[in-house]
């Protein structure tokens, strides 16, 4: 099996995902996971693809992240890693990706500021007199 690729996005961080079979080789902007994500918790996200569908040790993962936060750029590895796993057998995936969720893209994104008021949705104070 050659090397399959997915695009998984979150907020503003796009992450391209390349996964072929090896190892278990984690790799983030050519640095290992552990170095990239320091936060145990953000590990456990961008992993949680591979251990719902046990795969934890059969495929070396490179990423090439961009853009948002670090929660943002871990839920778009989780993502990228189930689409890209669905393409490498769909049968076998695709319904324990499905069920835990990981196939859907949240949607939500950061809402712009609108002018003459302090945020989003926030307006000034207002003064009857």
């Amino acid at each position: 099996m050659e090397q399959k690729h997915a695009l998984g996005r979150r907020k503003s961080a796009v992450a391209r995902v390349y996964v072929v079979p090896g190892t278990g080789k984690f790799v983030i902007n050519d640095r290992p996971m552990e170095e990239y994500f320091k936060e145990g918790t953000l590990q456990y996200i961008a992993n949680q693809a591979l251990e719902v569908t046990g795969t934890a040790g059969q495929f070396d993962v490179k990423v090439t992240l961009v853009g948002g936060g670090t929660k943002g750029q871990a839920e778009a590895v989780r993502l990228g890693i189930a689409r890209a796993l669905c393409e490498v057998d769909k049968e076998a995936y695709r319904s324990t990706l499905k069920a835990a969720g990981f196939l859907t893209r949240d949607a939500r994104e950061v809402e712009r500021k609108k002018p003459g008021q302090p945020g989003a949705r926030r307006r000034f104070q207002f003064s009857k007199r």
